[in-house]
């Protein structure tokens, strides 16, 4: 991504005549990928992309570095850009916009209108005529950025408007073309309303795996392996390899809808690469299915022609026989590093979970908890491994201790006095109601100041008191407050804990009235059956001398 700030200039006839026909904007879907170009061209780290269908309005606001009223002057008319100059430069594209067309199509096609700002700049406001010339321009105030409004699109080309499809599929369209975006610029925030509520964000990150589990809602990071090759990994001068891959085994899908390949910023159609792709999954997935992954190739300005359709989506590129061969390396070592990071029996693990869970604490099934725990291990700081006759119980540490406390207060809920008071201000009326309905006693201290001279028996000791005294002022009645107790005086996941008081908290949790949840209704612990493990770990084979035969 280039931040440029040269000038808008018109291009020379020698440079025109070897571009691809202007730019093609065809849908709701078009505009948005020109106008949201333009702004990562510019720099932006934000992208606000706001759709009323129902009008024919689109309104695209960035951050990035803002235009000049000299610049906005020549934004629109025909083949003025300021990316490219020579001939020469059409061998060396370094952004994702440089024709100089989009602004000027826009203007024939709706109501242009811009609003600008640079850094060190005023605002201006310009509107456009049918052919890119300026109809008014203003100062105007505005946050450094752009904001490129085009109203009433296709109003003269009715024809057009109504071969387009339905406002659900140009919705669809846009929702594909920001997602593509998304994912060959992770560093930018992207926002999209719809009419007048807010549609869908996708967040920023480091990398594409932050973003397509925000794309794909079934696919999470740890079902991603990711791998990055420079250019000495590939054996060449110049160029990087990125490749985004959903582990086999985790997901995989009933179409080739998810093998998208983008090379310097742009998703773009290349057949041989997708193919390249899918036949390097081959022997990883079952029958009729197809991963998952993302490819990004930096491939240097030179090696990559641009110009063999309007719409930029389809490319020329050099050495494609050379990058396949790169393909594979890179999908062997995904694959590789999923291996050794997560051994090749994840699917079976997760269904000896789902299995436990279904007879464990969830309620889904009245089955005794196990009895007579032993405190083995602590795992992270958080979970306590827990061996029992018939297997082993992992206890999440801190609700498991809140439902104790909770079943703790709720027999002798008492207040003790404090000494010094606990000073609070800024408490409205019905707060200081609030604390005196929980028995606590408040009295004015001063100005919009009030001293709370009792407190639960539970906080009385804690260095946080004051800020659980306000989150109890704030509503609720006095089962909730004992639950709000209870949370903030549990064990906090992360601490270490030694066998022995582990042991006390699995005998404490063990006598309470309710042990399967805690307060909040959430599972307290998971049950690993011996008869699952023996079944997971294949006892059930005869190990023979050189290999297992099963009975």
């Amino acid at each position: 991504m280039i931040t440029t700030v040269s000038p808008i200039q018109r291009l020379s006839q020698d440079v025109i005549s070897l571009i691809a026909a202007g730019e093609v904007i065809d849908s709701l879907a078009a505009v948005v990928r020109e106008l949201s170009e333009n702004a990562l061209d510019a720099g932006a780290t934000r992208i606000s992309i706001h759709l009323w269908p129902a009008v024919w309005r689109v309104r695209v606001t960035d951050n990035g570095v803002g235009m000049t009223r000299s610049d906005l002057e020549q934004a629109a008319t025909a083949h003025s850009t300021s990316k490219i100059r020579t001939c020469d430069d059409l061998s060396q594209i370094q952004s994702l916009g440089f024709r100089g067309e989009a602004l000027h199509s826009l203007a024939q096609l709706s109501a242009l209108e811009i609003r600008s700002r640079g850094v060190d700049d005023v605002g201006w406001r310009v509107n456009y005529g049918a052919e890119g010339t300026v109809l008014a321009i203003e100062e105007v105030a505005i946050a450094p950025g752009t904001v490129v409004t085009a109203e009433n699109l296709f109003a003269r080309l009715p024809n057009r408007r109504q071969v387009l499809p339905s406002v659900p599929q140009q919705l669809r369209q846009v929702q594909q073309t920001v997602q593509q975006l998304a994912l060959c610029h992770p560093q930018v925030t992207w926002q999209v309303a719809h009419t007048d509520r807010d549609w869908f964000t996708l967040w920023p990150g480091s990398t594409a795996k932050t973003v397509l589990p925000q794309i794909l809602r079934d696919v999470t990071v740890h079902d991603l392996e990711q791998v990055s090759l420079s250019a000495d990994d590939l054996g060449c001068e110049h160029g990087q390899l990125d490749l985004l891959v959903g582990l086999p085994d985790r997901c995989h899908r009933r179409r080739p809808d998810w093998v998208r390949v983008a090379i310097n910023g742009r998703t773009v159609t290349a057949p041989i690469l997708v193919q390249s792709l899918i036949y390097n999954f081959r022997r990883t997935l079952p029958r009729d299915r197809y991963p998952v992954c993302f490819l990004h190739l930096q491939v240097p300005a030179e090696q990559v022609d641009w110009n063999r359709n309007p719409a930029k989506s389809e490319i020329y590129l050099q050495d494609m026989e050379v990058w396949c061969d790169r393909i594979a390396i890179a999908v062997e070592k995904t694959l590789r590093l999923s291996n050794l990071a997560d051994s090749a029996q994840t699917q079976r693990t997760k269904q000896l979970f789902k299995a436990a869970e279904a007879v464990s604490s969830y309620g889904l099934r009245e089955k005794e908890l196990p009895s007579q725990l032993k405190a083995i291990a602590q795992v992270q700081d958080t979970y306590i491994v827990a061996e029992h006759s018939g297997g082993v119980c992992l206890v999440e540490q801190h609700i498991a201790h809140e439902r104790v406390i909770y079943e703790q207060i709720k027999t002798r809920w008492q207040t003790v006095a404090i000494e010094p008071a606990i000073i609070l201000s800024q408490l409205s009326s019905r707060q200081v109601e609030q604390l005196r309905r929980l028995s606590l006693e408040v009295d004015l201290f001063g100005e919009n100041l009030w001293a709370v001279r009792s407190v639960p028996a539970p906080l009385a000791e804690r260095e946080d008191c004051a800020d659980a005294l306000l989150e109890l002022s704030l509503g609720g009645d006095v089962d909730e407050a004992m639950v709000a107790t209870a949370c903030r005086t549990a064990i906090r996941n992360g601490t270490p804990l030694s066998l022995d008081t582990m042991q006390t908290l699995l005998e404490d949790w063990q006598r309470t009235k309710n042990p399967r949840t805690c307060p909040h209704g959430r599972p307290i612990c998971l049950t690993l059956e011996e008869s699952s493990l023996s079944r997971y770990f294949r006892r059930h084979w005869v190990i023979g001398k050189s290999h297992g035969l099963r009975r």
